[in-house]
């Protein structure tokens, strides 16, 4: 393997994690403390770090045991690491930032049972080497702590009219409480992953076409199923058998 292809294997996975496998607006995972941990950009930033932390650390030590954890105790083993690595960054905050511990309060002892972790460390850590599950960590938990931040500062701009604790509008402004409550969360999910979708979308139509169908947007009426390559391969099998059948008959 030339270097070239190692600096593009290594990549892919952060890639990934950052934009075509983004947890939070296309696999949808982690909702709980999207939605429960959002009310600030601060708080949001805080979540996100520790969980690219424990993230990172998890799938190292994972993917450098992979062959000595026995396939029956493997998930209780993973809990067992990712417990530990949390353990730390709680102490590590109620240290250095007790704000922060203070408003995550019982979200960071819920990281151990996250489904972005374990869900990495069964279905990638599992399966290959520390190098590119490290970068898969990082692209994870980047994804995660950027999805966060934005669904954070939306929040705050509007339920509260700062960011980071500090005001940002103008005095007439009049902030939406509804914004800092449960129901802001999933209207600001929603716009943002609407968002997405639609450029995601768009830059189909324009000739960056997605080789599955995940996260296309799910507009199959306009496209007619035909814009994914996966789709489109099945279209032309199925107009083959349906040619060939012609033909019997």
């Amino acid at each position: 393997m030339s270097k070239q292809n190692k600096k593009t294997s290594l990549f892919e996975p952060f890639i990934n994690g950052l934009m075509k496998e983004n947890p939070t607006f296309v696999l949808m995972l982690g909702l709980c403390p999207t939605l429960a941990v959002t009310t600030s950009a601060s708080n949001a930033l805080g979540m996100g770090l520790s969980s690219t932390a424990v993230l990172v650390m998890s799938n190292l030590l994972i993917s450098a045991l992979r062959n000595i954890i026995p396939d029956k105790v493997r998930m209780p083993a993973y809990i067992v690491i990712v417990a530990s690595f949390v353990t730390i960054v709680q102490f590590i905050l109620q240290g250095y930032a007790p704000g922060i511990y203070e408003s995550l309060g019982i979200y960071i002892p819920l990281i151990v049972v996250n489904c972005i972790i374990l869900g990495r460390a069964e279905a990638y850590a599992n399966q290959n080497t520390v190098g590119l599950s490290i970068m898969d960590g990082i692209g994870m938990g980047f994804g995660f702590t950027i999805g966060l931040f934005l669904i954070g500062t939306f929040r705050e701009v509007l339920g509260a009219g700062t960011v980071m604790g500090f005001k940002v509008t103008p005095e007439a402004f009049e902030p939406a409480n509804i914004f800092v409550l449960a129901p802001g969360a999933f209207f600001v999910l929603s716009i943002l992953t609407a968002l997405q979708n639609k450029f995601k979308l768009k830059s189909a139509t324009n000739g960056s076409v997605p080789r599955s169908g995940l996260a296309c947007g799910g507009d199959c009426l306009s496209c007619h199923g035909g814009t994914c390559e996966d789709n489109r391969e099945k279209l032309e099998a199925s107009k083959t058998v349906a040619a060939k059948n012609k033909k019997e008959d």
